[in-house]
């Protein structure tokens, strides 16, 4: 590597032409006027050249300073800015995380919780997505839901999701408890706009043909579909990690066990080649918890 010189005279003289005066430089960098005079002549003697006339209560900027300086500044002011940043990155104690907004509130509310137990200096801040992620680098780990057939380069898929038929436990179709297949072709069913292949899939399974639309209720959230099948709204064919807490709750049933693939799955990208320890204590975190999920 070429030798240059060394990175206190570049600061003497940067602060020298600032003030032009080696006592106010002195006082600015917390060292004797004598040692920023030997700076700049340290400086002077590897150039070649004069960067000051010192005159007998002042300096005065040479040609050669003149040209100089601009050069120096910028370039102090880049390695003052890069080293804060690695500085603040080091120091910040904060993870932010991009989720569709269904997946935040059933299942990432509860990572969140066991995390905080565990690290409860970190702060996660978290921001609800519903069909596109937030604008790019706003966020550390990005969850989104992807087709199968469409994963993004360097996403990793956090489980295999299965899909469950749900509806509420006193709810009926023309009068009658929901126990036949053939009867969801008149049940009042729940559409998740944008994902009609979650019926279809549901229709080829049973055997029944691909079904006409009912006039239920429709929505792009997918929690919110669940919320109205257990408020006994219609019946609905929703991703398993959705319906859980439901189901756990006795809110929803499953009328008919299914074991349908899901062919839209969630994936995490962590955007950082250089992630703050923060960051790589909640992505070990959030791979874990995936890895317990069944499907």
């Amino acid at each position: 590597m070429k030798h240059l010189p060394h990175l206190t005279f570049l600061r003497s003289f940067e602060a020298a032409a600032r003030h032009l005066s080696f006592t106010a430089a002195s006082e600015e960098l917390n060292c004797t006027q004598s040692a920023v005079s030997n700076h700049v002549r340290s400086l002077e003697e590897y150039i070649g050249r004069p960067l000051f006339v010192r005159l007998p209560r002042a300096l005065a900027l040479t040609e050669v300073g003149e040209a100089y300086l601009p050069s120096v500044r910028h370039a102090l002011q880049e390695i003052d800015v890069a080293t804060e940043a690695l500085l603040s990155q080091k120091r910040r104690r904060e993870v932010v995380v991009s989720c569709p907004t269904s997946l935040a509130s059933v299942w990432l509310a509860g990572v969140l919780r066991d995390f905080h137990l565990t690290h409860p200096d970190i702060l996660v801040t978290v921001h609800g997505t519903v069909w596109t992620d937030v604008e790019q680098d706003v966020s550390d780990i990005s969850i989104t839901m992807d087709h199968t057939d469409d994963i993004p380069d360097g996403a990793a898929q956090l489980w295999d999701e299965r899909l469950a038929l749900v509806c509420a436990p006193d709810f009926r179709v023309e009068g009658k408890p929901l126990t036949d297949p053939a009867q969801l072709v008149r049940a009042r069913r729940i559409q998740v706009l944008g994902r009609p292949i979650y019926w279809e899939l549901m229709a080829r399974h049973f055997g029944i043909k691909i079904f006409e639309a009912t006039g239920g209720y429709k929505t792009d959230v997918s929690s919110l579909a669940a919320r109205l099948a257990a408020e006994g709204l219609g019946c609905a064919a929703l991703p398993r990690v959705l319906a859980r807490p439901y189901l756990d709750q006795g809110e929803l049933i499953e009328p008919f066990q299914t074991d349908i693939r899901n062919p839209w799955v969630y994936c995490a990208r962590f955007k950082s080649r250089t992630p703050t320890p923060s960051v790589r204590l909640f992505k070990s975190w959030l791979l874990d918890a995936a890895a317990r999920m069944e499907g």
